[in-house]
């Protein structure tokens, strides 16, 4: 991309995702008079929560990468305010797999309880088992050099060299762990609870997936990066949104953009819905990547990267994440024996009757467990959710898949839309299937049901525009993820061609809200670049560092005082220092 003729100063940002949000601080941190464009009516897209009666419906974070200090996940977060002053909790156990069988296998994040706790399972494994653990102590350390800050594609040669060099201790271990698929890896245990159990340790069944990114989860857990922050999805959202807004940027709500406008190959603005135009020196979309390229820009500019990934790479299932069906319960009683995560393997049987399910699992989690603020005290909140495919819920569903209308004297674009009498009936059934589930595992829940929610990968596509419902955008290790990260790393995240235009967010990059994230300050580095500026990034001095607690097994949160009741550990002072919808009727 080449620098305009004049100083670039305005922005405009389409989305307030945390890609979007993330631009607009490092924006602004860098001099730029930033304004962000929202089509929903608050910030966050997919990282978002709703209130429904006196509970609140947390849709995204189970675990957030980065939330602890000692890698430069972190300091990402700090940069964008999202931790400020939270309390981020920890829980021992990363994961729960438990086989249609009945058998369950505790994924610790702790190489010594992991490996105590898998040899227990199956002794006749050991050998693998120690070698797993072993290569899990390797990558914490490994952890710890992993780069997030800079963009490979604007690193000097020395940068690269040294870059290269702090990964020559873990060579092997990369090499082996991202060149041999989990399926294959786990194929090798001799017990089938462990060889069904390893390929849902990240909640759900990744296929393509290699051990690599199983060990760096385990890995940024094991060091206390990948809890949850106090106040949930939608609070980690409005904290980036009040860091962007104290740096002196300006947001939209209600305002969709249907076209960005474009001469001689030149983007100068946009137009929204209501048919009005606003311009600026560069236009940045951090929205739905085939709704940018092919509607936005009318599939003009696409270089034989882009033009395959959006017209043969985005129709094949295994190269775009899914969306979830989502199942959320309210319960007047609190579950004590109800664990923080468990993903359960379903009977066949039963997953054939679930719409559109990916694979033959579920994610339980009793949210309250670590978000005791989201419900009042002595209740539960139970998500639920499986990989889905959107396919079979449009084949129920009528009329359109999202409309803008007025209403209350505002334009809305977000509110309910009819699907008619098929697609209701189908979401009551799968629910009421996965309640039957769920109270075999925990007799008198379904009595205690006093509010549910459910949400499909429709809801997905009406809140925030996004391809079939995605959540994450492309697949990382497959070759829609490994097309664009060599395009980004060549060419800068814009389109060939087509001037003061770049993208932001998960379709910039590959992978969940640490990636989002991070892209807003890689796309920002690459703007600076184009316009011969430094580049800058910051934490607000004022700003307080998070606190940490370790949340011992089964241990629940004494609400009166919001901490966590004995045993707890908090983290020490030197690790302190150094260390995605819809409320549609059920």
């Amino acid at each position: 991309m080449q620098p305009a003729h004049k100083q670039r100063e305005t922005m405009l940002i389409i989305g307030a995702g945390l890609g979007g949000l993330s631009t607009g601080c490092y924006a602004q941190m860098n001099g730029y008079k930033t304004h962000l464009l929202e089509m929903h009516e608050i910030p966050g897209g997919c990282c978002t929560s709703w209130e429904k009666g006196k509970f609140t419906f947390d849709w995204c974070v189970s675990w957030l990468l980065g939330s602890g200090p000692g890698n430069e996940m972190y300091d990402v977060w700090r940069e964008i305010g999202g931790l400020d002053g939270k309390q981020i909790r920890h829980p021992e156990v990363f994961n729960i797999v438990t086989t249609a069988s009945g058998d369950s296998v505790r994924f610790y994040s702790d190489p010594e309880k992991l490996e105590k706790h898998l040899c227990e399972i199956s002794p006749e494994d050991t050998k693998l088992i120690k070698n797993f653990c072993k290569g899990l102590r390797q990558f914490i350390k490994c952890l710890k050099v992993y780069p997030f800050l800079k963009p490979v594609g604007l690193m000097k040669w020395h940068e690269k060299a040294r870059m290269l060099a702090s990964f020559i201790p873990h060579f092997n271990l990369i090499r082996k762990t991202i060149s041999t698929l989990m399926t294959d890896y786990s194929a090798n245990f001799k017990s089938p609870i462990l060889q069904e159990a390893f390929n849902f340790i990240l909640y759900e069944k990744h296929p393509n997936f290699p051990v690599l990114p199983f060990y760096f989860q385990l890995a940024s857990h094991a060091t206390h990066s990948a809890g949850v922050p106090e106040h949930g999805s939608l609070g980690l959202a409005r904290s980036i949104e009040a860091r962007f807004l104290k740096l002196g940027g300006k947001v939209s709500y209600n305002t969709k953009v249907e076209e960005i406008l474009v001469e001689n190959n030149t983007a100068v603005g946009v137009r929204l819905s209501n048919g009005e135009k606003l311009f600026a020196d560069i236009i940045v979309s951090a929205s739905d990547g085939y709704n940018t390229v092919m509607r936005m820009l009318k599939g003009k500019y696409l270089n034989d990267t882009y033009r395959k990934l959006y017209t043969e790479c985005i129709t094949k299932p295994d190269l775009v994440f899914p969306g979830y069906f989502t199942l959320f319960l309210g319960l007047e009683k609190h579950f004590a024996e109800g664990e923080y995560c468990t993903t359960y393997i379903l009977p066949e049987e039963l997953a054939e009757q679930l719409i559109g399910i990916r694979h033959a699992s579920i994610n339980v989690q009793f949210r309250n467990a670590l978000y005791p603020e989201l419900s009042p005290r002595n209740t539960s909140i139970i998500y639920l959710s499986y990989f889905c495919d959107i396919a079979p819920w449009r084949e129920l569903a009528e009329g359109e898949e999202q409309v803008s209308r007025d209403f209350k004297g505002e334009h809305i674009h977000t509110l309910p839309v009819k699907r008619g009498r098929a697609y209701q009936l189908a979401k009551k059934q799968v629910a009421n299937l996965l309640i039957d589930f769920l109270e075999k595992k925990f007799p008198g829940l379904r009595n205690a049901i006093s509010t549910r929610d459910i949400a499909t990968p429709l809801t997905q596509v009406r809140y925030t525009g996004n391809y079939d419902g995605s959540v994450l955008g492309w697949q990382p290790f497959v070759e829609s993820g490994e097309s664009l990260e060599e395009e980004v790393k060549r060419s800068g995240p814009g389109l060939p061609g087509l001037q003061n235009f770049y993208f932001s967010g998960v379709w910039a990059t590959t992978g969940g809200l640490i990636r989002a994230a991070t892209a807003g300050r890689h796309v920002m580095q690459f703007i600076c670049k184009d316009d011969n500026k430094a580049f800058s990034a910051y934490v607000d001095p004022k700003a307080v560092a998070p606190t940490h607690i370790v949340l011992r097994e089964k241990t629940p949160f004494n609400r009166q005082s919001k901490n966590i009741t004995p045993p707890i550990t908090p983290l020490s002072s030197r690790e302190n220092s150094v260390a995605s919808h819809e409320t549609e009727p059920a």
